[in-house]
């Protein structure tokens, strides 16, 4: 009988602990089975310092240079808006040590393939935060369309309309970064729809041609409130696609549709998945994990320890940015 393997803990570092990481990304890293959190930066000392102390983290910093340079930090979670990620992955990898990118993984493709090349000189891993690739939830809808349960898979459509508490009046002063285009290479828009598009592509392969275009519709932000599109896979399967920001309804729904049947589901509610097959309607539960990001962590941690590999790599960030660029581009060159 092989005996127990002889797991190595993982020592991660995060820069820029926002709201992200008090939930979501943070706790999966010291509560995860061999894996530890033994810094945190933030450019404000003092919220670094309230952070650390209410996680349990032995250091702090308000310098991101100081944390890379950690010699006790093995992986690197960066965890900023979406500008500064480039600097910083770079910055780590020329240090030495892996990363954990926040997606997007960066403004433009351009950017992405900057951070790609410099792991890959420093002979370093880089991995993106498109944690929906590990959730249950969603590996279980890949395993329908891989089990053949609905039948040859021929198209997938996503609705995707929200309304805004923002209004003309509100000052720029209270927005998020989140609107601020220049930011985050769009805006809200780019920030959600690249969830879906990744896993998307996730289950179909990468899109190989897509049509279409992001826009400001309703003019109360800056930052795009609309997109469309039309894609194809690797696989052939084809799709479109439709987000509006400024809704007066709330509705989210991805549609796939096979010769025998159909799932909806969504990207962004742990409400129950819908199939329907000839066999009749069967509505599948399947909530969420408290930590998000809890399933893509423990995948990095096995990949390091040789026991694996994580789904979500820097080449497949890349490559939903890649698209994302396509869309965005008229939109772009009129800011």
């Amino acid at each position: 009988m092989l005996g127990a393997i002889n797991m190595k803990t993982i020592r991660w570092g995060i820069i820029g602990v926002g709201d992200v990481t008090e939930v979501k990304s943070g706790p999966p890293l010291y509560k995860c089975d061999n894996s530890a959190l033994v810094a945190v930066m933030r450019r404000s000392g003092d919220k670094a310092k309230d952070y650390a102390e209410r996680h349990n983290v032995p250091r702090w910093y308000d310098n991101g240079d100081d944390l890379i340079h950690d010699d006790d930090v093995d992986v690197v979670y960066v965890a900023t808006p979406t500008h500064a990620h480039k600097s910083y992955v770079i910055q780590a990898a020329q240090a030495g040590k892996h990363v954990y990118c926040e997606k997007p993984m960066g403004v433009t493709y351009a950017d992405c393939q900057e951070m790609i090349d410099a792991c890959d000189r420093a002979g370093v891993s880089l991995w993106v935060a498109y944690y929906r690739r590990a959730m249950p939830r969603y590996e279980k809808v890949k395993s329908l369309i891989e089990d053949g349960t609905l039948g040859e898979i021929l198209m997938v459509s996503i609705e995707h309309f929200r309304p805004t508490r923002i209004t003309a009046d509100t000052p720029q002063s209270a927005l998020s970064w989140h609107h601020a285009p220049e930011l985050l290479g769009g805006g809200n828009v780019l920030d959600v729809s690249c969830h879906t598009i990744d896993l998307l592509q996730h289950y179909f392969g990468d899109i190989i041609s897509v049509t279409g275009k992001a826009g400001n519709r309703a003019g109360i932000y800056r930052s795009a409130d609309t997109m469309t599109a039309t894609f194809e896979f690797a696989s052939g399967v084809v799709g479109t696609g439709a987000w509006n920001f400024t809704a007066g309804v709330h509705h989210e729904v991805i549609t796939i549709v096979g010769t025998q049947g159909e799932i909806r589901f969504s990207v962004f509610s742990p409400r129950p998945m819908i199939l329907t097959t000839s066999d009749g309607v069967e509505t599948i539960e399947s909530d969420y994990p408290q930590h998000v990001h809890q399933p893509l962590i423990e995948s990095i941690i096995a990949e390091l320890n040789g026991q694996g590999m994580c789904p979500s790599t820097g080449t497949s960030g890349a490559q939903t940015t890649r698209i994302l660029d396509k869309l965005f581009a008229e939109y772009r060159e009129s800011l």
